[in-house]
């Protein structure tokens, strides 16, 4: 898919936003905290994958603001301080998930490079997890509050195009 369609998500790892684009406009941008590895797509290297992307799966609807993801299931927590004492460091997966399916054979699909296979996600973290700076293990992360505003937004389909420049 080389052609933009009309409705559809761009990250941008340079700005660390995610813009929603219609008709060739930005009519909202969010912040987002993606990859400390930087750019790229090869399975076990922490990066966030570029090019076009579809949202394969919505997981979470209902949870709470914070609920805690293991493996694509609420485990029953509610992320805090407590739970951040007691797990330092933790890749916080929280409040909604948006699983990324790549749509460019060879590049983010199939093999080593498969996006859904690396289980690249749009999700939830800490706010302070969201700084503007590169923080994850390849995900995007958002706030916990502009998931839900996004996930309430999209449909499983929407395409997503993660852009290095």
């Amino acid at each position: 898919m080389t052609e933009a369609p009309q409705v559809y998500l761009r990250v941008s790892l340079p700005r660390q936003a995610m813009d929603w684009i219609e008709a060739g406009r930005v009519v909202h941008t969010w912040p987002v905290s993606t990859a400390k590895n930087g750019p790229g797509e090869l399975r076990g290297s922490e990066c966030t994958p570029r090019g076009w992307h579809r949202i394969r799966a919505k997981i979470g609807a209902g949870q709470p603001l914070g609920a805690v993801f293991k493996a694509r299931r609420p485990t029953g927590e509610i992320y805090g301080d407590e739970l951040e004492t007691r797990f330092p460091g933790r890749d916080w997966i929280l409040t909604r998930i948006l699983w990324l399916g790549g749509l460019e054979p060879g590049f983010n699909r199939y093999g080593a490079v498969d996006t859904t296979w690396r289980y690249i996600y749009i999700h939830g973290s800490p706010d302070q997890g969201v700084s503007g700076s590169p923080a994850s293990h390849g995900c995007v992360r958002m706030k916990s509050a502009d998931i839900v505003d996004l996930f309430g937004r999209v449909p499983v389909g929407m395409r997503v195009l993660i852009e290095a420049i």
